[in-house]
């Protein structure tokens, strides 16, 4: 039996299974039919609702809004049942009060959800409705999902990954928006959630409890001739005196040729012990793109409270552009397909490069050495991704050289400049993560390596300080059916003359479109899911969840 319905059940009875254990308002019974009605409506109410609503319908205050004597109820009729139909985030108004919360569909067919809002309806003091599934197949054909079978075939998660040995790995949230970056204190009691448009999320790490804190529509800047919505919003972290820094990408044509803005925000206060107010603390631009443009993809601050920030290629592998008046004809930029250094003291800070040549590094760590390791994802040419030794000053082959090729990867790649010399990515001598009996320069090509950690003092020794990272998955068929939605373990040792070579294994298998990684607390690896999508064909899917590994 379900966990959870068991436990509703023993609740039910030992308030003796009647309507007014909790509170229902007995007047308007009617017929023997509607008080069956009812009882299953409560029995439904307690599998799946009373947790965020409470059992006397009161809600949480400030995060679940609640269901007594409610005006959104009686105001707000069907997007009521739409809420339960395809589920509700953003703001809404409950008797007076301001709710953020977020709320998935409920696994209820029409008939389910007819019971169990018949039974709110009369309870609470509410007004009284006998709602049929008839009314919620009607409104349900409205939403996202047109049947109760939609929803089930949309929502269904895959199971639970298998924890490594020696792990256990549970389910912290189901994530109403589909996350890209993870940020926290380093407590495990809380972590912030960036959702891809700017939004972000706080989750309550005991109890999975969600509240949105921050709107993108709301403090991204909107600048005249802005092309649609930000571009990208992906990168977001969290200092030591507690403010947020958000990075989001805009592409805009106010001024010939069109340019891509890269804005850092940063918050200015606190609400409710959160991060709030962003505004804008740095800003630059370079030329955009009608097609590949990387941008900034990652934020993090290093061992030196500098801020590292990752700013992308604007071109798959440096071919020039179209050209014209609108669109620049060059390839790259002096500021794009490298590592910049900011400075968090400064109130407007000076972007120096840090590195150069790296294609899009979406994930970079630190060891306890002080060791910078970064992630990057390879061209549409089938190279391999790579995990390189990040090194101040050093050029890392893009757009020249991918991996240890020595071709080049197509008729337009670039000669290198006479004298330059590249940094090669560290070698996979296996098993695992596209070694086929000879080293690779990492990864498979197109399994996306994406988030990286330095495994801490808190996780077992033989994982201690190794490298943890993610692999969302390919987009591209070729040359694999299906690879990466997993998980890689590096462990690095040094080859005669010093250099890093990798021992890579498979950490954790068919996970979905893993994105984003985060140590917080002794010990605890916290992992999102970008969707629930664990192979090629399934591409995006639905929002994923939030994920803890720790030791056994």
């Amino acid at each position: 039996m379900n966990r959870l319905l068991s436990f509703g059940l023993i609740l039910l009875a030992a308030f003796g299974g009647s309507s007014a254990c909790l509170g229902a308002d007995q007047s308007g019974a009617g017929s023997a039919g509607l008080a069956t009605r009812r009882q299953r409506g409560q029995i439904l109410y307690v599998r799946n609702c009373f947790v965020c609503h409470q059992l006397n319908g009161q809600g949480i205050p400030g995060t679940f809004p609640p269901l007594a004597g409610s005006d959104f109820l009686a105001n707000q009729w069907e997007r009521s049942l739409r809420a339960l139909c395809e589920g509700l985030t953003g703001e809404i108004q409950v008797n007076g009060q301001t709710f953020a919360g977020a709320m998935p569909p409920a696994m209820l067919d029409d008939q389910e959800v007819a019971d169990v809002m018949t039974f709110v309806t009369h309870s609470w003091g509410n007004v009284p409705r006998e709602v049929t599934a008839q009314e919620v197949s009607s409104v349900r054909r409205t939403t996202r999902f047109k049947t109760f079978g939609e929803l089930q075939r949309a929502n269904a998660y895959p199971p639970l990954p298998k924890a490594p040995k020696g792990f256990v790995l549970r389910e912290v949230a189901r994530l109403p928006i589909r996350g890209v970056r993870m940020a926290s204190d380093g407590q495990g009691r809380v972590l912030y959630v960036l959702a891809e448009g700017g939004d972000v999320w706080r989750v309550e790490v005991a109890s999975g409890r969600m509240r949105q804190i921050l709107w993108g529509e709301r403090y991204l800047e909107k600048r005249p001739g802005d092309l649609g919505g930000p571009l990208f919003v992906l990168g977001m972290a969290l200092d030591s005196k507690g403010r947020l820094y958000i990075a989001s990408n805009q592409q805009n044509e106010s001024t010939l040729p069109v340019r891509n803005v890269v804005t850092i925000y940063r918050t200015t206060e606190t609400a409710g012990g959160d991060p709030a107010g962003p505004k804008p603390w740095f800003e630059t631009s370079y030329p955009g793109s009608p097609s590949y443009i990387h941008a900034v993809e990652n934020i993090a601050f290093g061992p030196d409270g500098m801020l590292y920030v990752g700013n992308g290629a604007r071109t798959d592998g440096g071919q020039s552009g179209r050209g014209g008046e609108r669109y620049f004809a060059g390839a790259e930029t002096p500021v794009t397909a490298c590592l910049w250094r900011l400075d968090p003291n400064a109130g407007k800070p000076t972007l120096e490069v840090y590195a150069r040549g790296i294609r899009n590094a979406y994930g970079f760590c630190w060891n306890d050495q002080g060791e910078m390791f970064a992630t990057e994802n390879g061209p549409d040419a089938h190279a391999p991704e790579e995990l390189n030794l990040i090194e101040q000053g050093n050029h890392y082959g893009f757009p020249y050289q991918f991996a240890n090729w020595t071709e080049k990867a197509y008729p337009h790649t670039p000669d290198a400049p006479a004298g330059l010399e590249f940094t090669l990515p560290i070698p996979n001598l296996g098993p695992d993560g596209g070694f086929k009996g000879e080293p690779i320069y990492s990864f498979d090509p197109h399994s996306c390596p994406g988030d990286i950690v330095s495994l801490g003092d808190g996780f077992p020794e033989d994982y201690r300080g190794s490298l943890v990272l993610t692999r969302f998955g390919n987009f591209i068929r070729e040359p694999n059916p299906s690879v990466g939605f997993d998980l890689l373990q590096v462990r690095l040792s040094r080859d005669a003359s010093g250099k890093y070579q990798a021992h890579v294994h498979t950490f954790m298998e068919q996970v979905g479109r893993p994105l984003a990684l985060h140590q917080s607390g002794s010990g605890r690896l916290y992992i999102c899911e970008y969707s629930r999508a664990i192979r090629q064909s399934e591409s995006y899917s639905m929002p994923g969840r939030l994920l803890e590994l720790s030791p056994q």
